[in-house]
């Protein structure tokens, strides 16, 4: 499909561990589809955002959500993407997909996304 301003879609299988920003190396596979993603578009610009549920303060969580889309462009940078065309931001739980009264729904809303921002 083609890449188009302001679309977004969420990165499967990137995971943290429970309360950490801290990247889980089962989360490289997906990083490297998307490295090679931006280095097959050079001039691609992306947002990293990153989202968490409604568990706990809602300023640990936007803190939380931050520093997990941080690691992620991290990670790019670590693999050759110019760190100029990349942008981390964290939402915390405000913008929720599911339901965060249940397991299964709290599991979708703790998830990262990948905006495009600029072509």
């Amino acid at each position: 499909q083609p890449i188009r301003i302001n679309s977004s879609l969420e990165l499967k299988n990137i995971l943290y561990e429970t309360n950490s920003f801290q990247l889980n190396p089962s989360s490289y596979v997906e990083l490297d589809k998307l490295v090679q993603l931006l280095q097959d578009n050079p001039s691609v610009k992306v947002q990293i955002n990153g989202h968490t549920d409604n568990v706990g303060k809602p300023a640990d969580n936007l803190l939380l959500s931050t520093n997990r889309a941080k690691s992620v462009v991290a990670y790019l940078v670590s693999k050759g993407v110019a760190a100029t065309r990349l942008t981390a931001k964290g939402f915390g739980s405000s913008k929720p997909i599911a339901d965060n009264s249940t397991e299964a729904g709290r599991a979708k809303n703790r998830r990262t996304e990948l905006q495009i921002v600029g072509l």
